[in-house]
């Protein structure tokens, strides 16, 4: 394991002055993972599958240590030299902390994260009380409350007229816009601009893992999903899309339903995340048999 440095723990340390002033909590008890923690993270991260997916399909994905997670992985020991917490510390960051001095350290660390923060989230309300040792008494850019939606086994199948498959990279460019048009209404940035180049190339990637799901009508992209996050428990759901001018057609419902029913030969749930503010997407998952389970708060940066 790498411990922080002096210099890192000194910088974390600085209480800027935007933020709330707190006691600065233990940060030698944070250290960067790496491979040789990699049973012991996933084990910590298996109590809770669902939450954790994300970060347990990057590791298994890339590894714990690699340019492809767009951060860094740290753990967090307390005194007994137990974990009590994991996250993933970068573009999208992603905590587990089981502890309050866990969620602290981690925060504290993120203020100097080499990749710059984009996107926060964590499971229930631990986002919020994570931002205000983060930032303090400043505003995110962007906050909002996200439904999490579950389904398993039996769950009641619609018959689809659609055939849901695997993208071809052929499609890259007509996949990405929809993704890019779902990211705007997200987080009120256009990946397209930001960084097309990086964008072009994950959602290539994606597409070459096989987790990217397409129906085209015509030639026309009309529904779109993607596998962000797989285990052998959980897959997540990401970029669930449907072509402005099909909407209201019974698309997204039956389309989901029907690739869920692919998906749960691969595992026992499958999970996604919307916005609490999209009520007609809500309807469209309940009918394709998910149930809402849970919420929590992502906030854009």
């Amino acid at each position: 394991m790498t411990y922080l440095s002096t210099n890192q723990i000194a910088h974390a340390e600085i209480v800027r002055s935007n933020t709330l002033l707190t006691e600065a909590p233990n940060l030698n008890a944070v250290y960067s993972l790496t491979e040789s923690d990699r049973v012991e993270v996933l084990r910590f991260l298996a109590v809770h599958p669902v939450h954790s997916v994300a970060m347990t399909s990057f590791i298994n994905d890339n590894g714990v240590e690699s340019e492809l997670n767009r951060g860094k992985f740290y753990g967090y020991r307390n005194a007994a030299g137990n974990l009590e917490g994991v996250a993933l510390i970068g573009h999208t960051t992603l905590i587990d902390a089981r502890t309050d001095d866990a969620l602290k350290a981690f925060a504290f660390v993120t203020r100097s994260a080499e990749i710059p923060v984009h996107m926060i989230m964590s499971d229930g309300n631990s986002t919020e009380a994570f931002w205000e040792y983060y930032q303090g008494n400043s505003d995110p850019r962007v906050a909002c409350t996200e439904l999490l939606f579950e389904v398993a086994f039996p769950f009641p199948v619609q018959d689809c007229e659609w055939n849901v498959r695997q993208a071809s990279p052929s499609e890259l460019n007509e996949i990405a816009e929809a993704h890019a048009a779902i990211a705007v209404m997200e987080s009120e940035v256009d990946p397209m601009v930001a960084d097309r180049e990086g964008f072009l190339k994950r959602v290539a990637r994606r597409i070459e893992r096989g987790r990217t799901f397409v129906v085209f009508e015509n030639g026309k992209l009309i529904f779109k999903a993607d596998v962000v996050a797989e285990t052998e428990d959980v897959i997540y759901l990401e970029g669930i899309y449907v072509a402005p001018e099909c909407r209201g057609r019974g698309i997204g419902s039956k389309c989901l339903s029907s690739l869920t029913l692919q998906l749960l030969k691969r595992a026992k749930t499958i999970c996604l995340l919307s916005n609490i503010n999209y009520i007609d997407a809500h309807l469209s998952y309940l009918k394709a048999g998910y149930k809402n389970t849970d919420s929590c708060t992502t906030y854009f940066v």
